[in-house]
């Protein structure tokens, strides 16, 4: 049985999933991947667990790509945080198939225990594809998460609207009120 994951924010994609293993938490840094229990955890709220073994070995593969992965979205562009991202990409590849639904992909790598670090580099690879100007940061000046933006007009600000959201609306209503 895997233990409840407790994080503030799940469900984004596996990519900004990774990066947000590391929150704050009432001005504490948690961190779910300080051991192969949290890795498993992750690897569930991914879907990962069928494919992938909760040790040691990819424990510390996860940690670099979620190093890698932090490195390029804190420097964008950066030679440094792209060879890193692109040396976990290094350790796996995809491969065309023909199945009875048609064509399909099957990631494959040498070593399984780098495939979760490899399938989220692969995925931010995707969402930089298909909307860069979408993955962000969230606004609230104590918060580390990051999302992945769905809103219809693309101006989403908040991991949580229920938490940094209302954090920042009770921040600027003291403020206000102060003022008076």
């Amino acid at each position: 049985m895997t233990a409840i994951d407790p994080r503030p924010l799940t469900g984004e994609p596996v990519s900004l999933d990774l990066l947000n293993t590391r929150w704050n938490d009432e001005g504490v840094r948690r961190d779910l991947l300080t051991d192969v229990e949290g890795l498993a955890v992750w690897l569930g709220a991914n879907g990962l667990t069928e494919r992938f073994t909760a040790d040691a070995a990819t424990l510390r593969h996860t940690l670099a790509a979620r190093d890698a992965l932090a490195a390029l979205v804190e420097r964008p562009g950066d030679p440094d945080a792209t060879a890193r991202v692109d040396a976990v990409l290094d350790h796996g590849r995809i491969r065309a198939t023909l199945t009875a639904d048609g064509p399909g992909e099957v990631a494959e790598f040498a070593d399984p225990a780098r495939g979760p670090g490899w399938t989220a580099a692969r995925d931010y690879l995707d969402l930089l594809r298909t909307a860069p100007d979408r993955i962000r940061a969230c606004a609230h000046e104590a918060c580390i998460l990051h999302f992945f933006d769905t809103s219809r007009n693309g101006t989403r600000r908040w991991c949580s609207m229920a938490i940094c959201g209302n954090r920042a609306k009770a921040s600027r209503h003291y403020a206000r009120t102060k003022e008076n």
